[in-house]
């Protein structure tokens, strides 16, 4: 493994600008992997359509056969493959559990960094997805704002979210603009 190369782990609730940090990122000639990839993965293998209702169970099986920490995980091949090469930026971390592994497996080569947004400035922006074109990456999902609310509140009480958004060692405020976000991101990792 090559030892000089960085990973960064976005962690924030949905809406927030995890997306935006990791697309500027690559544009700087980072490496990008997805947390959730493998889930989405296993959806095209099994022939099915990506939604929620399809996604979430393979989500809790996945997590019953390797805990909480499974994404994390099932992600370091890809990872370690990636920063063979160059700078990681790991999108959608989730768990404290999987904030473990990774500060366990990657020790001070991590930096877990969240971006923060309110919640009604992230509703708005998840309900104006709604009027935009198709998103075939499945990066950008639009939700209406009872449904960002209900993934909020999943996401804090039952997979632990609030731990790594805590441990940040960075935390970006994302409630202007991509350019005051893009700013923030140069001051902070050159």
């Amino acid at each position: 493994m090559n030892e000089k190369t960085k990973i960064i782990a976005l962690v924030g609730m949905t809406g927030a600008g995890k997306s935006v940090i990791a697309d500027y990122l690559v544009s700087k000639g980072w490496g990008f992997a997805r947390f959730g990839q493998i889930v989405l993965d296993i959806v095209k293998e099994r022939g099915l359509q990506p939604t929620e209702a399809v996604e979430k169970p393979i989500r809790e099986e996945l997590r019953k056969e390797h805990g909480m920490a499974a994404m994390a995980i099932l992600n370091l091949p890809k990872f370690d493959k990636i920063l063979e090469e160059k700078n990681l930026v790991a999108d959608g971390l989730y768990s404290w559990s999987e904030y473990k592994v990774l500060k366990d497996y990657y020790g001070d080569r991590l930096k877990v960094v969240a971006v923060y947004a309110p919640p009604e400035i992230r509703y708005a922006r998840l309900e104006a997805r709604i009027l935009q074109r198709a998103d075939t990456d499945l990066r950008n999902r639009p939700a209406t704002k009872d449904q960002a609310k209900s993934r909020d509140y999943a996401e804090i009480e039952n997979i632990e979210k609030g731990g790594p958004i805590a441990m940040a060692d960075i935390t970006f405020l994302n409630i202007t603009t991509e350019e005051e976000l893009y700013r923030q991101i140069d001051s902070v990792l050159g």
